[in-house]
């Protein structure tokens, strides 16, 4: 893995249960792990009008990154959120993981 190409900060946010005061439950995204990455998007720009632009993270192996998976967890890229579509594990060798994410809508 060529460590300089990872040039881009992103965030990536947990959902997570909380309660208020007085004992009522939501859902909220707590911030949960934040690291540089490798993007590389693809465009799909086909007269539509609702962008639903696809991206890939490429990280480094961690532990916090390992624990990742599609339904639990979201990537901020700059101003615009990214729901996971699929966690690559890039063959198990514990060295880099990709993440497919598209956009959300809003």
């Amino acid at each position: 893995m060529n460590i300089e190409l990872l040039n881009v900060r992103i965030f990536i946010h947990k959902n997570e249960v909380i309660s208020d005061a007085i004992g009522n439950r939501k859902n909220a995204w707590k911030d949960y792990y934040t690291c540089y990455a490798t993007v590389s998007a693809e465009s799909t720009d086909a007269g539509l009008v609702v962008d639903d632009s696809k991206i890939d993270f490429t990280i480094r192996y961690c532990k916090k990154a390992a624990a990742l998976t599609s339904t639990g967890y979201r990537v901020q890229f700059g101003s615009e959120l990214y729901d996971i579509l699929a966690v690559d594990h890039m063959n198990f060798k514990r060295k880099c993981i990709k993440l497919s994410c598209q956009k959300v809508r809003r």
